[in-house]
């Protein structure tokens, strides 16, 4: 079987980072987090992991991959409950990377909506083809028009990880205020951390996309915050990213539950969740 090439510094490397991750907790943790599908692309890629995985042999690198895993569990909590009250909505992922939440959680009958840049989606489109109710999209989610691609009549939940650190404060404030108009009743999650959180961010990923000033770009000291952006939210709410769905606290070494302390105390690592109002305006 011939595997598929992925080239040194480009997004290509980027996109199966936090995949590769997913596959080592899978490995480390197999209690916690079971992903043979991470395990599966991996070992089809055509890439010498061999530098990751030091990193990520590391104590810091190891959690780096829990938070990873961990903030697929937390969305994939938030897009099971929804589908409890509408089983056949749209679940929506932006910027999805190489992300499979919907597979995870699909109940056959929901619709699944992957929406991420062209040259993201092509190699989407190679290494996750859609399965069965799942549809690719190669749209900006800056561009309004991925919004009349999503059949939200029966429900829709949005969702986003590690996608929002690279936007602007006023590009998130206005997507998030379209989408409240254009889907009411509609639910959106996503992961947030504080300005300090995200000036860690700039020595890695951010760094790679250019980011070095985050004092524009979007972080959260309290999703409280958000309360006022738009009257079309109905609640605003959070959980700890690392303990607020499943506290793993307890199955982690004493570095990471350090780690973890830090993360809910001084970084405010959280899982936001936004409930638009019925009657939208």
């Amino acid at each position: 079987m011939t595997k598929y090439h992925i080239e040194k510094n480009t997004v290509q490397e980027t996109l199966i980072i936090p995949l590769y991750g997913r596959k080592v907790c899978s490995e480390k943790f197999p209690h916690l987090f079971k992903d043979p599908e991470a395990e599966r692309i991996c070992d089809g890629l055509d890439y010498n992991f061999s530098e990751k995985g030091k990193k990520m042999e590391s104590g810091a690198g190891l959690f780096g991959a829990l938070e990873v895993a961990q903030r697929q569990y937390d969305i994939a909590c938030e897009v099971r409950d929804y589908l409890k009250t509408h089983p056949r909505a749209a679940v929506v992922n932006l910027g999805c990377g190489l992300d499979d939440t919907f597979r995870k959680c699909d109940n056959g009958v929901c619709r699944g909506y992957n929406i991420d840049m062209p040259d993201v989606i092509e190699i989407r489109n190679a290494l996750l083809p859609p399965a069965q109710r799942e549809t690719n999209l190669a749209l900006d989610l800056n561009d309004d028009k991925w919004m009349d691609r999503i059949d939200a009549g029966d429900g829709a939940i949005f969702y986003a990880t590690g996608v929002f650190y690279y936007f602007k404060l006023e590009d998130v404030k206005a997507l998030f205020c379209k989408m409240a108009r254009r889907f009411p009743g509609a639910v959106l999650a996503f992961d947030a951390c504080n300005r300090r959180g995200a000036r860690m961010m700039t020595k890695t990923w951010l760094k790679e996309a250019g980011i070095t000033d985050v004092g524009t770009f979007f972080s959260l000291e309290s999703a409280s915050e958000l309360e006022g952006w738009s009257a079309d939210f109905s609640e605003v709410s959070s959980k700890s990213y690392m303990r607020g769905y499943r506290d793993i606290y307890c199955d982690v070494s004493l570095l990471h539950k350090l780690m973890i302390r830090f993360c809910d105390s001084l970084v405010k690592m959280i899982i936001v969740k936004i409930r638009f109002r019925e009657d939208a305006t």
